[in-house]
């Protein structure tokens, strides 16, 4: 997967979004895709996360679902649910999904209105931290200050403890 391919996918989801919003002025757009490090952003792992994610999103919010489409892409899993929820409480449902699943530190989970995303401090929540130490998690993804075998080993873990606990 080249940057190039990953930059261009990123362009048309923002589209997608704008039209999204566009259709449903008066709603709360949810964006989840799955945060994974490398060139490969759709294989076993990130399919499982995904539905994992979507399957909490509908668990909170399926009772008031407006729209809800999934993308299986070679450039990663994206779902878009629609709900007629203020910004603030949706970011707060979907903020505990991302802090309470066990595979949560995993999933993306945007919550977009027509002013554009909503994040974590608008609701008074501190930034993401790292999967593998106490800094803030984009500090750690720009410094690259973990290597891609430590972040895999934290994320296969994270995975296996998932499934051993789902059977």
């Amino acid at each position: 997967m080249t940057l190039d391919t990953l930059l261009e996918s990123r362009d048309r989801r923002a589209a997608h979004q704008r039209k999204l919003l566009e259709e449903w002025p008066a709603s709360t757009l949810v964006c989840i895709t799955v945060q994974l490090p490398g060139p490969i952003k759709r294989d076993s792992r990130s399919l499982l996360i995904g539905g994992a994610g979507m399957a909490a999103l509908l668990d909170k919010f399926g009772s008031v679902l407006q729209h809800v489409q999934v993308k299986d892409l070679e450039t990663g899993y994206e779902a878009y649910l629609i709900v007629p929820l203020p910004a603030a409480l949706v970011k707060k449902m979907t903020s505990e999904i991302e802090e309470t699943h066990p595979i949560g530190r995993l999933m993306d989970i945007d919550v977009i209105t027509s002013e554009g995303p909503l994040d974590r401090a608008a609701i008074g929540l501190p930034p993401r931290r790292c999967l593998l130490c106490d800094n803030e998690a984009r500090y750690c993804m720009r410094a690259k200050t973990h290597t891609p075998e430590e972040l895999w080993a934290r994320i296969n873990h994270l995975i296996k403890t998932y499934l051993t606990n789902e059977l």
